[in-house]
């Protein structure tokens, strides 16, 4: 099926309701008036849908795409006007978009399934974390969330973007947003993470902004270790070693116990280790909570987000966590 006739069948809904009035998710088809539109709060659906694939391709990711604004867009929408020299108003008004516009390569492409993407094993992961111990290894519970992992986009929109379609098969072709190839990141000279707008920045030499996360940065429990760190180390695929004496909601009749590797870890693909003891920047199992819950003191990111940093960072890079 051609893609404009896919993108016809393609319906909005409002998240958790059915009132807003369905319209077509039609990115790569918005006229140049649409494209010099304003987004911004309460805004959703197409012209969402493209600036989140665009900012994502520049480093300045809103987390999951999902073609919702919300806070995480408004900040990676501010990162990326700083970034350029632009008003930062955290809306994509026609400055912003000129500029974003300047990328012009498809917003959604065909993706066919391969065997590996179907392979498994896929397995639900237990809450427990004797439970969770007894695992071989934590990976993803479908194939739907590692598709969803892998091209940035939340489990609900990828079903929008191909009604009927079956992830468990090999060879469907499906819609996914165009963010697979994007351009690694360079070396970074200094992690900055920002407690006022749960934003993890990648700093060159310069001292210029080249990439922007999303972040969930503490609690009031576990709260963000302010001041100069630096980089211990990188780890992909971590094991994760619970103690149960360094979280304060954990159970009482919890024990220690080793956590097999996995996306669905709890430290997700990266484990970026910091100098302050217990603390690093890692990876998630739940990529929608990035920015908007808490953590217990660490800096989570999106896995995707995580394992881009991992590509930009080495031992000894300076890191600095402030309010």
């Amino acid at each position: 099926m051609k893609t404009q006739h896919l993108f016809a069948m393609l319906i909005a809904s409002a998240a958790g309701t059915s009132s807003m009035a369905a319209q077509p998710l039609s990115p790569d088809s918005l006229s140049e008036t649409e494209r010099v539109q304003p987004v911004g709060q309460k805004k959703q659906g197409s012209a969402v849908l493209r600036a989140q694939v665009l900012l994502d391709r520049a480093h300045f990711s809103s987390g999951e795409i999902d073609a919702f604004y919300g806070q995480n867009l408004r900040h990676a929408i501010r990162g990326y006007q700083k970034a350029n020299d632009l008003k930062s108003t955290g809306i994509i008004d026609a400055p912003t978009w000129a500029v974003l516009n300047s990328d012009t390569a498809p917003i959604l492409v065909t993706y066919t399934i391969l065997d590996a993407d179907v392979a498994g094993p896929f397995l639900p992961i237990p809450a427990n974390w004797e439970d969770k111990a007894k695992m071989k290894a934590l990976g993803y519970t479908s194939a739907k969330e590692a598709l969803s992992e892998k091209f940035h986009v939340s489990p609900k929109l990828l079903v929008r973007l191909n009604p009927g379609k079956n992830f468990e098969t090999a060879g469907e072709e499906i819609l996914v947003p165009n963010v697979a190839d994007t351009k690694k990141l360079p070396k970074a000279a200094q992690i900055i993470v920002d407690q006022s707008d749960h934003t993890l920045s990648l700093v060159d030499a310069n001292g210029k902004v080249m990439a922007q996360f999303p972040a969930t940065t503490g609690s009031k429990y576990d709260p963000l270790p302010l001041g100069d760190w630096k980089v211990k180390g990188v780890a992909r695929n971590p094991v994760f070693h619970y103690n149960p004496k360094l979280f304060w909601d954990a159970d009482p009749s919890d024990t220690k116990a080793r956590i097999a590797a996995g996306p669905n870890n709890p430290v997700g693909v990266v484990w970026i280790d910091l100098s302050k003891a217990h603390y690093g920047v890692h990876g998630t199992p739940e990529p929608s909570t990035i920015g908007k819950t808490e953590s217990h003191g660490c800096i989570r990111l999106t896995n995707w987000d995580a394992a881009a940093l991992a590509q930009s960072v080495v031992t000894g890079v300076e890191v600095l966590l402030q309010e």
